[in-house]
């Protein structure tokens, strides 16, 4: 069985002065545990507000989004743990990091006596263990994002969800991130759903890409053929993020070519 079903899901914004937009357009697609999975497409084309569906945090759709089986709704009210990283750390301001951590430990009634161990796993696989003290205001931009995604990983979550988490940094920063992020993933084997307009971010990362466009799931690429650990200077690696960025192209001018349906 899938671990995410998403099935036939669709939204549109509606305005008083302006007719309904259309931003999802019977989207479907299943993921399977432990699985890495890329959204990608350009701004606009909904794919951040599937994520918000996939999370729960939007209800005004059609369509519907189950795990394993069950509507999410009802999985997280029997203790299904789900964890969003943002494009920003969002680590509340007055708290240290170590303070952040046990913040969503204490959210998830997390036995105290687990806290030390859990803190101690991610902020060591994250390279923060030295900082734990710090407050975010002390922090670099990259080292708020390493504190944010310690966060989302030690609830020790089902599913992990991030909406384009490397966007705001330089590229060496974000190289590191994604190394982290692998590293973490390895560990846990959570499932990961993640949305990027990247095109090489999300062949590093992924298992498989989901190619969106105008509210739609155009292509999926498979990167199964792309042997983790991945490292950057694999020109196989380079070589599928060439061929994401040409179908990214094509889709971008169908008039040169007949779009793929998955």
């Amino acid at each position: 069985m899938s671990q995410i079903q998403v099935s036939a899901v669709s939204k549109a914004f509606h305005s008083t002065t302006a007719p309904p937009r259309q931003v999802l357009d019977g989207v479907s697609f299943s993921i399977a545990e432990g699985e890495v999975v890329g959204l990608l497409g350009p701004s606009g084309c909904g794919k951040s507000t599937l994520l918000n569906i996939i999370a729960g945090l939007d209800a005004e759709h059609s369509g519907s989004v189950s795990i394993q089986g069950r509507p999410m709704q009802e999985q997280l009210g029997a203790g299904f743990r789900v964890a969003y990283v943002f494009q920003e750390s969002r680590l509340l301001p007055w708290y240290t990091v170590q303070q952040n951590l046990e913040f969503v430990l204490r959210a998830g009634d997390f036995p105290r006596a687990e806290w030390g161990e859990r803190i101690a796993n991610v902020l060591s696989a994250v390279g923060l263990s030295e900082f734990r003290d710090f407050y975010p205001r002390q922090l670099s931009g990259g080292m708020q994002q390493r504190a944010s995604i310690a966060r989302a990983f030690c609830i020790d979550p089902d599913i992990l969800l991030m909406d384009e988490p490397f966007s705001a940094l330089d590229e060496l920063t974000a190289r590191k991130l994604r190394e982290s992020l692998l590293a973490l993933w390895a560990r846990f084997r959570t499932t990961i759903v993640f949305v990027s307009h990247n095109a090489f971010e999300s062949a590093f990362l992924a298992d498989r890409i989901l190619v969106m466009g105008q509210g739609r799931i155009t292509r999926e690429i498979d990167m199964g053929g792309t042997p983790r650990p991945r490292s950057y200077d694999d020109t196989a690696l380079f070589e599928a993020s060439k061929n994401v960025i040409q179908i990214l192209e094509r889709h971008a001018h169908p008039s040169h070519a007949n779009p793929s349906h998955s």
